[in-house]
């Protein structure tokens, strides 16, 4: 059984243009991939389709075995626990300390109090950044912010984590030390989509590329074999 898995996908959002028009994959459990394409192509909507933000207009959306299509909305918080999302802006909270931010999403979840901080540590511990549990995130670099952001994702152990240009804001060094990270919880079993422009960063790494071009999915597989789908727009980053 696949961890993500798009049936004959469309998502409509008006009557002359679909964001997502008939995408079909999957991406198995432990599996490391990135999703590019040009802006507008439907990297977002792909993801929100795997959140529950958004919920497909023909086809169906599998997380882990569950149809998300006509999911009670008394199962999404558990659907929720299982996925992870690192965002390019970080979304942290400044009026909060990193522990707070951190452990947000468990209290969201409704974990015991005596189980946050060890999870929260933990987390931290993963990115590197056990110690700042006190520091305000404002005080942060943009990098440092980028690994709490991260440590928030994966705080609940998810099995699926996604991440959308999580390396927008960052230089080539910073950039290629994020990867890493996201490659070590893949490592560990976590199944890892990134949306991103980074096309030179794709290249370097040689996972698997799922390319959207106008709502409609190419799949690169591993390597950057030329001939399996349009790059249009992705090497400039538009």
């Amino acid at each position: 059984m696949s961890m993500v898995r798009f049936d004959q996908v469309t998502k409509r959002y008006s009557k002359s243009k679909d964001a997502l028009s008939d995408v079909s994959f999957e991406l198995q459990h432990g599996e490391f991939a990135f999703l590019t394409g040009h802006s507008g192509a439907g990297k977002s909507t792909l993801l929100k389709l795997m959140m529950l933000m958004e919920r497909p207009s023909k086809g169906e959306v599998f997380v882990d075995g569950e149809l998300l299509n006509r999911m009670k909305p008394s199962r999404v918080p558990f659907l929720r626990r299982k996925v992870g999302v690192v965002f390019q802006n970080h979304q942290l909270l400044f009026d909060r300390s990193v522990y707070d931010n951190v452990a947000l999403p468990l209290l969201i979840a409704g974990y015991s109090p005596s189980e946050v901080p060890r999870r929260v540590r933990a987390a931290l511990d993963s990115v590197g950044l056990l110690g700042f549990e006190k520091r305000n995130p404002i005080e942060l670099s943009g990098g440092e912010q980028q690994r709490v952001g991260i440590a928030r994702a994966v705080v609940n152990k998810p099995q699926l984590l996604l991440a959308d240009e999580p390396t927008g804001n960052l230089d080539p060094e910073l950039s290629e030390e994020i990867m890493n990270l996201f490659l070590r919880f893949q490592q560990v079993g976590v199944t890892v989509l990134i949306a991103t422009h980074d096309i030179a960063l794709i290249e370097r790494m040689g996972h698997r590329r799922l390319i959207l071009d106008h709502g409609t999915l190419f799949d690169k597989g591993a390597g950057s074999d030329k001939n399996a789908g349009p790059d249009k727009g992705d090497a400039n980053g538009h």
